[in-house]
């Protein structure tokens, strides 16, 4: 299955179906930034990530095939990147002539993908104790492995001797604690204590957003109430600014939320003129626009007076606080306060973006 290709024929064949039985799978549109993450993260040229490709296109119908082919044998299959061919396990010799056909090498092995995947079902319906992070059919050493914290192997190998699977089961120990991952994005809610507001912008460690959202130490949760962060700095009255650096769960993007299914790239934060459109992005009201009417503005708030905001003629109401407002793709400020509702209209103001990076020496995130 090995294939010598320069970049110009593989991009040639990007563009039909591959008929012969042995590529019946078309190699895909490749996408510049998805070449550069190739070479980037997996050291190599731009010929040889193509060439690459085009092999795994052809291993991804060789796979199906072949499963097919031979139900009971089939004990899975895997790409071997140093030849760029793919490697399937057969528990059946006689077998192994039908995988060269395809252009595959064979490897003969103990069991097959079906009884592993029953090792995984008999898995799924045990009860694992509380240092086994997981498991998985691992068709390279034809075993399911079932990884677990340090020290805990023993427990984790009596777990798949009550289960049934022992002889079909590896244990491994590791330090990996997996957790899910959120994505931190301008609009979205986010929770201090029991209040609710909205996220302005990423930065690098976390977001930026309304000082009057929280103090210094309040605990953060997501819009999803999974545990977020801790607020770093926050200044009201006098400014209206303040930053929550995120966990490890959460993953500050230079995006957003358009609530239409949609986001916003922010690429900077270059100031826009008195007059210049602006649109606002918030948990409560979702994506609004209006005009800058004019800047340095003070409103006293009953808490007392916040200098130097944004005056426009967007829309805003209680939730939106702290939320994203952008011109074009450059990030402006994040929602202070206002007057009136977004159903007869009203006065909003921002906190400008440009002074909560200076404040506290934070780096805008950018797409």
């Amino acid at each position: 299955m090995k294939r010598s290709l320069t970049a110009a024929a593989v991009l040639a064949a990007a563009a039909t179906a591959i008929a012969t039985p042995g590529a019946a799978t078309a190699v895909p549109e490749v996408a510049p930034e998805l070449l550069a993450a190739m070479q980037r993260d997996l050291g190599l040229t731009a010929d040889a990530a193509l060439e690459r490709l085009a092999a795994e296109a052809d291993a991804a119908g060789a796979e199906q095939r072949l499963a097919a082919a031979l139900p009971d044998a089939f004990g899975g299959a895997w790409f071997d990147a140093s030849r760029n061919v793919l490697v399937v396990g057969v528990t059946d010799a006689a077998r192994a002539d039908a995988v060269r056909a395809d252009g595959a090498v064979p490897q003969v092995v103990r069991h097959s993908a079906r009884e592993l995947d029953a090792v995984v079902d008999r898995l799924d319906a045990a009860k694992p104790p509380a240092g086994v992070t997981g498991w998985y059919v691992d068709v390279q050493r034809n075993t399911v492995t079932i990884t677990t914290a340090t020290g805990t192997a023993e427990a984790a190998e009596a777990f798949a001797a009550r289960a049934g699977v022992a002889d079909t089961t590896t244990v491994v120990e590791s330090a990996e604690a997996p957790r899910p991952l959120y994505d931190v994005r301008g609009g979205d809610a986010y929770y201090p204590g029991n209040s609710r507001c909205s996220i302005g912008f990423s930065v690098q460690g976390g977001f930026v957003t309304a000082g009057h959202c929280g103090r210094v130490g309040t605990s953060t949760s997501g819009y999803n109430r999974v545990a977020q962060g801790t607020v770093r700095g926050s200044s009201f009255p006098g400014d209206d600014m303040g930053w929550v650096q995120v966990n490890s769960s959460w993953t500050p993007t230079g995006v957003v939320n358009r609530y239409n299914g949609g986001t916003v790239s922010v690429s900077g934060s270059s100031e826009a003129p008195v007059g210049a459109s602006v649109c606002r992005s918030g948990s409560t009201t979702g994506w609004r626009c209006g005009t800058i009417q004019a800047k340095n503005q003070t409103v006293r708030y009953s808490q007392g007076a916040v200098y130097g905001l944004t005056r426009t003629s967007a829309c805003a109401e209680g939730g939106d606080s702290g939320g994203s407002w952008l011109s074009g793709n450059q990030a402006q400020g994040v929602t202070s306060g206002g007057s009136g509702n977004c159903s007869w209209g009203g006065t909003t103001y921002f906190q400008p973006v440009n002074e909560i990076l200076n404040r506290y020496g934070l780096r805008l995130i950018t797409s």
